[in-house]
C-alpha cells in the first residue's frame, strides 16, 4: 500500500482528472507535489484532450506521478471514476484540474483518519479563486456561509446526513480525503452525471462510518467561465438540462432509501424543483412537448407552485413571447 517503504505515512492517491486545461492542470499538479505529506501517488487521467498534456506532466520528473490518457473521450464521470479505480492508496483525494491545494491540506486531514478507523472521510473549508488564481474574499465567505461550514463544529460527526445531503457542506470532489476500499466505485451509476459528488456523499452517509471536519480553508476552488456549477446556473441550456436530470435521478434514490425517511420531504421538494428546472431547460431548447410532463408532475404534487405554473403557461404561449421571458428567467 506504500510506494515509499521507509515512510510511516500511508499512501494517499491523488486523483486529477483533466480535459483541455493545460495551464490550470500544471498548477494543480504543482500543488499536489508541494504537499508536506509526501507519500503520494498522483494519478493524472486525461480525457483525450485536444492538446496532449503528457509532455507537461512528464516535465515534473516526479516518479510519484502516473499519467493515463484515454484514446477517446469517455465523459467526465467515466474519466473521474476510472482514476478512482486506479488508486492503490489507503486514502484517496480528488483534485480538479483547475483547483489547488494548500501545502498542508493532506497533512492536516489524513492524521484524523489514521487515528480513527471508524471515519470514512475528513474535509475542510475552501477559498474561492478566480481565473487568475486570485482569492475572492467576498465569494469565499459567501461560499462558507451558503454551505453552512461556519456552523459546523470541528471534530467527529457520526450522523451527518444533514451536513452532507441537506446543507451540502462536504466538498467531496474538491476538499476531502476518503478512506479507500470502503466504497465500491463500480456501484455508482452513470445517471448521477455531474452530481457524482453528491451521490458519493450519499454513499458515505449510509456507510455507517463517521466524518471529521477541520474548520480551515485548505483548498482553492476556482470559479471561471468553464466551471460546471457556473454553467448550470447560467444561460447554458444543455448544462441546465444535464444538471436537472442528474438531480432528479439522485433525489429519487434518496427518497427511496428507508434509512433516510426522516429527510424524505426535503428530498421530495428538491426532486420537484429539479423537475421544474428540467422542464424550463427543455422549453429553452424548444422541446415543448417533452417539457410539459415535468411541470404537470410538479403541480400534481404541489398544487400551487408559481415558478412551475408560469413555466407551464409559457409552454402554451407563442414561441417568440415565451423565448423572451425564458431568457430572463
Amino acid at each position: 500500500m506504500s510506494i515509499n517503504m521507509n515512510s510511516l505515512e500511508p499512501l494517499v492517491s491523488v486523483i486529477i482528472p483533466t480535459y483541455n486545461r493545460l495551464e490550470y492542470l500544471k498548477q494543480a499538479i504543482t500543488s499536489a507535489i508541494q504537499q508536506k505529506y509526501q507519500n503520494l501517488e498522483i494519478i493524472v487521467s486525461d480525457n483525450c484532450s485536444s492538446e496532449n498534456p503528457q509532455a507537461m506532466v512528464e516535465s515534473f520528473q516526479d516518479s510519484r506521478i502516473k499519467f493515463w490518457r484515454h484514446e477517446q473521450n469517455i465523459g467526465m464521470l467515466g474519466n473521474q471514476f476510472n482514476a478512482f479505480k486506479m488508486a492503490q492508496g489507503k486514502y484517496v483525494a480528488s483534485l480538479h484540474d483547475d483547483d489547488m491545494w494548500n501545502e498542508d491540506f493532506l497533512s492536516k486531514l489524513v492524521p484524523h483518519l489514521e487515528t480513527n478507523p471508524d471515519l470514512i472521510l475528513a474535509f475542510c473549508d475552501q477559498y474561492i479563486i478566480d481565473g487568475d488564481s486570485k482569492i475572492n474574499l467576498a465569494a469565499t465567505e459567501n461560499n462558507t456561509r451558503s454551505y453552512k461550514r461556519d456552523q459546523i463544529v470541528a471534530g467527529v460527526h457520526q450522523n451527518f446526513t444533514q451536513i452532507g445531503l441537506m446543507d451540502k457542506s462536504i466538498p467531496t470532489a474538491a476538499a476531502c480525503v476518503i478512506r479507500n476500499g470502503v466504497l465500491d466505485w463500480d456501484s455508482i451509476p452513470a445517471e448521477v452525471g455531474g452530481m457524482w459528488d453528491l451521490y458519493l456523499t450519499y454513499l458515505c452517509c449510509v456507510s455507517g462510518y463517521g466524518i471529521y471536519y477541520v474548520p480551515e480553508k485548505l483548498t482553492r476552488y476556482r470559479e471561471h467561465e468553464q466551471t460546471d456549477t457556473l454553467l448550470s446556473g447560467s444561460r447554458n441550456t444543455q448544462a441546465k438540462i444535464r444538471k436537472a436530470k442528474s438531480e432528479i435521478f439522485c433525489y429519487q434514490i434518496f427518497m427511496a432509501d428507508k434509512n433516510l425517511q426522516e429527510f424524505h420531504q426535503y428530498f421530495k421538494k428538491q426532486w420537484l424543483t429539479a423537475n421544474t428546472t428540467l422542464g424550463i431547460g427543455l422549453l429553452r431548447d424548444q422541446q415543448i412537448s417533452a417539457a410539459r410532463p415535468y411541470f404537470w408532475q410538479t403541480l400534481s404534487e404541489q398544487k400551487f407552485n408559481l415558478r412551475t405554473l408560469v413555466a407551464l403557461i409559457l409552454s402554451f404561449t407563442p414561441r417568440i413571447l415565451s423565448n423572451k421571458i425564458l431568457k430572463i428567467s
